[in-house]
C-alpha cells in the first residue's frame, strides 16, 4: 500500500473513542511489509486535543492529496481505496512511459467490435 504514497498523516484525539481506524490504519503503515514496499513513504502522526474528528491524510506518489473521515470510513476501507487508485497510477505511468496519451479513450465503435480470434455463441452451438 505505501508504494503509492508519499506521505501518510493521521490526526486523531487520544481521548476519542472514534479512533480505531486511525490505529489500525497507523498498525497497518508500520507493518514490516508496507515499510519495505516503500521506506522513503514519510508516515506522521499528529496528536490532537481539540473535538474535530479523526481523519487521515495521504498523498500519493504523483502528489494528489486525499483526506479520508476516519471516523465513517474503516481502515480497510481506506486501503483498499489508496490500492485502487495505486493500480491506476501505475497503469497511467505505463502507458506515458510507452509514449502513449493518457487517459486512454476508446472509441465507441471499438467497444462493440467482438475481439479478434473469438467466435461468437451461436456459432459455438452449432457445431454440437
Amino acid at each position: 500500500m505505501l508504494k503509492f504514497l508519499s506521505r501518510v498523516r493521521i490526526e486523531f484525539n487520544a481521548l476519542d473513542p472514534r479512533t480505531a481506524s486511525c490505529l489500525e490504519f497507523l498498525a497497518q503503515c508500520n507493518a514490516r511489509k508496507a515499510k519495505e514496499s516503500n521506506p522513503s513513504c514519510a508516515v506522521q502522526v499528529k496528536r490532537r486535543t481539540d473535538d474535530e474528528p479523526p481523519k487521515i491524510t495521504v498523498t500519493f506518489v504523483n502528489g494528489v492529496e486525499e483526506v479520508f473521515d476516519a471516523t465513517a470510513t474503516p481502515a480497510q476501507d481506506i486501503r483498499n481505496m489508496i490500492l485502487e487508485k495505486g493500480q491506476s497510477l501505475e497503469t497511467e505511468q505505463m502507458f506515458r512511459d510507452a509514449g502513449e496519451p493518457w487517459p486512454v479513450v476508446i472509441p465507441a465503435e471499438e467497444l462493440h467490435q467482438p475481439a479478434p480470434g473469438t467466435k461468437p455463441r451461436k456459432a459455438e452451438e452449432k457445431k454440437q
